[in-house]
């Protein structure tokens, strides 16, 4: 079973970087006198949610008079002096520089490339509020910090590798917003799917991408969606699987892994639309391979590729299948 998302303000006592808390001194006032103790650190503390509160409360990190309150039921006099031990929650914590290797493909003042590997998350989240490619930008160059979002872009998945666009200065982050948005930046990702190809060499996919209303944890092509668009193309199939190339003319939450399903190609290693681990490859085999645009401060053309990352190259072996970069220029 997977393990549930940590909640947004849980508190962590054993997180080394929570180990330092700041102490208040809380007197309670006359208004509050006689009322549940939550609802009073609610009023005096307001910068911390109730729900916060309410675990500090239960950690034992509230006391009066040197003995702990840990219930937040209590109630309080006026007068009485409230000691609390206001830990950072995680999310505060999340948007801070941490030394993180970043494999760069391309930099210059105003651009990087970054390949991202599978595995690492974009930005901080819920059950991820550290160690991410964010906090990674922050401490690789000093102007990210003035940046909406570390001068990032556009995302990948967490299990998806490839080729990123990350701004390092605002005139750069704003054209290059722009430009995705005008459908000027080419994206192609390299895809390996379960079932043969039974379909022409080049499939044009327009289906409406929206919510699932069965499980909200995904997407689903739904009548109500939004516009959608994916040509793909198969480079080799066998009676096991396809491999094939994707590329993006919109950029929709987990875009071509719903069209690849609807298409009846779950991706390999994709549970949460079907698919299923194979040829040792337990992540969805999707890799942005292929990245190509202006320069968002020179205008130049640029284009940059990364071939497939080892484990799925090996998984493309496994499975019969063959790839050898040369088919997709």
């Amino acid at each position: 079973m997977a393990a549930q998302e940590a909640p947004e303000d849980e508190v962590d006592a054993q997180d080394p970087a929570l180990a330092d808390p700041e102490t208040r001194v809380c007197p309670v006032p006359a208004q509050w006198h006689g009322q549940r103790l939550d609802k009073v650190l609610a009023a005096l503390v307001p910068e911390f949610s109730r729900s916060y509160l309410q675990q500090l409360i239960a950690s034992g990190a509230v006391s009066r008079a040197g003995s702990p309150l840990i219930k937040s039921a209590s109630k309080v006099s006026v007068g009485e002096e409230l000691m609390v031990e206001l830990r950072p929650t995680q999310q505060t914590l999340a948007f801070v520089p941490q030394p993180i290797a970043l494999d760069v493909a391309y930099e210059d003042d105003h651009l990087l490339v970054i390949r991202k590997p599978a595995g690492l998350v974009v930005h901080p989240a819920a059950g991820n509020w550290s160690g991410t490619l964010l906090n990674g930008l922050l401490a690789y160059h000093a102007a990210a910090a003035s940046l909406p979002r570390a001068g990032i872009v556009h995302r990948l998945d967490k299990d998806t590798s490839g080729l990123m666009l990350v701004g390092k200065s605002r005139p750069a982050v704003d054209a290059l917003v722009k430009a995705i948005a005008a459908r000027e930046v080419g994206r192609q990702y390299l895809a390996l799917a379960h079932a043969p190809w039974c379909r022409e060499e080049v499939v044009d996919v327009e289906q409406p991408i929206g919510r699932d209303p069965r499980n909200r944890l995904r997407m689903a092509v739904v009548p109500d969606g939004k516009q959608a668009r994916t040509t793909v193309t198969m480079l080799g199939s066998n009676d096991q699987a396809c491999l094939v190339s994707c590329r993006l003319h919109t950029g929709r939450t987990h875009q071509i892994r719903v069209h690849m399903a609807w298409l009846g190609h779950p991706l390999v290693g994709d549970v949460l639309y079907g698919g299923r681990p194979q040829w040792g490859l337990a992540r969805q085999a999707l890799h942005a391979f292929r990245l190509a645009l202006r320069h968002p401060v020179t205008g130049e053309p640029l284009a940059f590729e990364w071939g497939l990352p080892p484990d799925l190259m090996q998984a493309v072996d496994a499975a019969g299948l063959r790839y050898n970069g040369e088919e997709l220029r």
